[in-house]
């Protein structure tokens, strides 16, 4: 591999790619999961375990949120850019701080709103596995809080740094 080829990585390269591994997991989880209940109402050996719909439910709730952290720093959320190109560079640059600051605000609500949340909800425990708290159901909230923040931080600087003439725009890294 040349010199050119070779990409130096980052920490927040790293924390995207261990976050995208564990999305990847709980994917192939819910597929397991949901795959076995299938198999299992049809096929008389295979049991029909009770608390698949709930285990699948929670690795759909788990990939959703930390998806979109994903999304936050590729800035491949849900976006309007229709009109972008008839406004003026500097007041979409503009525009894109406000939404940086935006995200951010609702990746904060995520977190401390969420974890008090989460804590709350433990004393609750899953309907078919009763020694599980439902914690881990709304844990997944402020965790995808987090890492939206430290990526919406990552992005608002760059964008700053765009806006100010001293860096380059970030859109699909």
């Amino acid at each position: 591999m040349t010199e050119e080829k070779k990409v130096k990585k980052g920490i927040l390269d790293y924390l995207y790619s261990i976050i995208k591994v564990i999305c990847k997991l709980f994917l192939v989880a819910e597929i397991a999961i949901t795959s076995m209940a299938v198999a299992g109402r049809y096929i008389p050996f295979i049991p029909d375990p009770a608390w698949s719909e709930e285990m699948t439910l929670t690795c759909m709730i788990y990939m959703a949120f930390i998806g979109a952290a994903l999304a936050v720093r590729k800035k491949t959320h849900i976006r309007m850019t229709s009109l972008d190109r008839y406004m003026p560079e500097k007041l979409v640059d503009g525009i894109e701080i406000f939404d940086d600051l935006l995200v951010l605000a609702f990746s904060l609500m995520l977190v401390f709103v969420g974890f008090p949340y989460a804590v709350n909800a433990g004393k609750a425990v899953y309907v078919s596995l009763p020694s599980l708290s439902r914690f881990w159901l709304y844990a997944p909230v402020p965790f995808a809080g987090v890492a939206m923040c430290i990526f919406q931080l990552e992005t608002l600087v760059k964008d700053i740094r765009k806006f100010l003439g001293k860096g380059e725009a970030v859109s699909g890294q």
